[in-house]
Order: structure tokens, then sequence, then C-alpha cells
């Protein structure tokens, strides 16, 4: 890829690795995400999924490798000089917050940054704003209440919410669904798929472990995997995975990577989700939606 174009790119992750307390916990990760690109980060649990989205939040750096977020590179440049253009909901920032925040709060201090409202002052179209977004994920009746009194759902769906309020460069969505129940999850699919058919610049990528959870409109897919099985190859055997899935049971799993990088269409096959998940897997899309199951 020309460097002009790397220059252009929302991320760009080249041969990360992260280590911990001596053990690897990613290896030789690379991804480029666009302007204007809508990304799924997909795997199992326990694969370095919130580890990679810690990174493009600028809030972990690599043991090995280079991490450039919106054209600046980790460790180069001060991240608060633009972490206000990254918009993030995860689990990890939801505990951040005051337990006695309003959740309102939680949303209008986007725009400033902060984790908790103090001395702050927002306009009339700050909060009108606000409450649009909460109304558009069904949780407008959480004003006025306590952030610790919320159900899970309604944390993860104030938090998407809060991503969204500075109209960020970069939106990072981890998990945006966990803790719903259908008709919830339904409606934040909903306008997550509006999100993901949103023709802007904005580079967006969501995370989830779940097909039933992808959201129409977006069209990119990274696929973790375990290091040890090596990069994706088509020809594998499917039933491969078996045998490294009980070999981990008995010592600390290989660390994850990206075992393919692409078009959702062409990344989300039988084949390859067999071999990430360690057994036969049928993968299925119905009017935009996917799903798998065991097969028989």
């Amino acid at each position: 890829m020309p460097s002009d174009m790397r220059s252009a790119a929302a991320v760009e992750i080249r041969g990360v690795s992260l280590r911990r307390q001596g053990r690897t916990i990613i290896r030789d990760v690379d991804l480029t995400v666009m302007p204007g690109e809508k990304w799924i980060l997909f795997g199992p649990n326990g694969i370095g999924k919130s580890t990679i989205v810690r990174m493009m939040a600028t809030r972990l750096h690599p043991t090995e490798g280079t991490v450039s977020i919106l054209g600046n590179a980790l460790g180069k440049v001060d991240v608060f000089s633009y972490r206000h253009r990254i918009g993030l909901s995860s689990a990890e920032l939801s505990r951040s917050f005051p337990p006695d925040e309003d959740p309102l709060d939680v949303v209008l201090t986007a725009l400033t940054a902060t984790t908790g409202r103090w001395r702050e002052t927002f306009t009339p179209d700050d909060v009108a704003k606000a409450r649009t977004l909460l109304s558009r994920f069904g949780v407008s009746y959480v004003e006025g209440k306590r952030l610790f009194r919320l159900s899970e759902g309604e944390r993860t769906r104030v938090l998407v919410c809060r991503a969204l309020m500075a109209d960020p460069d970069l939106l990072i969505l981890d998990e945006p669904t966990t803790g719903l129940d259908l008709g919830g999850r339904e409606i934040a699919l909903q306008a997550l798929s509006r999100i993901g058919m949103d023709g802007g610049s904005r580079a967006v990528v969501l995370v989830t472990h779940r097909l039933e959870e992808i959201p129409r409109g977006f069209d990119h897919i990274a696929i973790m995997g375990r290091d040890d099985a090596g990069r994706d190859d088509d020809d594998a055997d499917a039933d491969a995975g078996g045998d490294a899935r009980e070999s981990s049971l008995e010592a600390d799993p290989a660390p994850g990577t990206i075992v393919y990088a692409g078009s959702l269409n062409e990344g989300l096959t039988s084949q390859r989700l067999s071999r990430v998940f360690g057994l036969p897997l049928t993968v299925v899309s119905t009017n935009g939606r996917w799903a798998a199951y065991a097969s028989e």
C-alpha cells in the first residue's frame, strides 16, 4: 500500500504483539481500517479482541509493532490531543464513571472527553442531541436515574450514545448489545445498522463474538483465531481445531491473531469458522443477518 494511503488510515496496526506476565496475549496482528469503512472485529471469547480495542482507543501500547490512530502513532503524540476524535463504548470505560452519575451526563461529557460531570456547562442544543441519541437507542427513560441502578443492557446503550455524541472520526463499539434481551437487542441493532449504512467518512469498528449481533451495513470483517493454527488457509481441515482446543485446556492458549481480514461476505464461511472455534459449524445468512449452528 502506498505511503500516502497508509497515512490516511483511521487505524493502522502493523506486526503488533502484547505480552503480560510472561504470556503473549496477541501476536503478529495486522489491520488497516480506512475512513468510511465499517468493520466487524470477530472471534471467540479470550482471543484478544478487547486488547486490540484498547490499543485502537489509545489506552494501551503494544509490546512490539506499531499502532497509528487517525494518523498519530502511539507513543509519539500526546493521546489527549486527539482522543476526543475517538468515540468508545466498552465495559472498561463504563467502570470509570461515578456510580451515581446521571446517564444523560454520561452522554454529554463525551464533549469534554471526561468521565464524570463537575462544573461543565452544555448548550440546549447539546442536551437535545444527547436526548435524541438516548431515544434512538430506546433508553430515553434513564435520564435522571443513577448509573449504578441501570441494568447491564441499559448501561451498554448509554455508552453507545456517548460514543456517538461528539461525532467522532473513529467509532469503536465493544460488544454493544451485551446484556440486552431480544427486544432491546433488535432496537439497538436497528440503530447500529443506520450507522453501518452511513455513507460518511467516519470509520467504525464493532466488536462481537456472536454472528447474530452483526448489524446490516457492515461489510468488512477481521476474524481472530489462535496463532498456533497459523494464518488463514482455505485448504486446511475444518476439524483441525479440535486438537488445538483440547491441548489449550492443559496449558496457556496460544496467542490470538487476525487470521482473516477483508470482505464480510467472503470471510464468514462455515469452513473458516469451524477452524476458529474448533468444531464443525454451518454459517447462514438471511436478509443481511448472520447466524451459525453446530453441524450434525
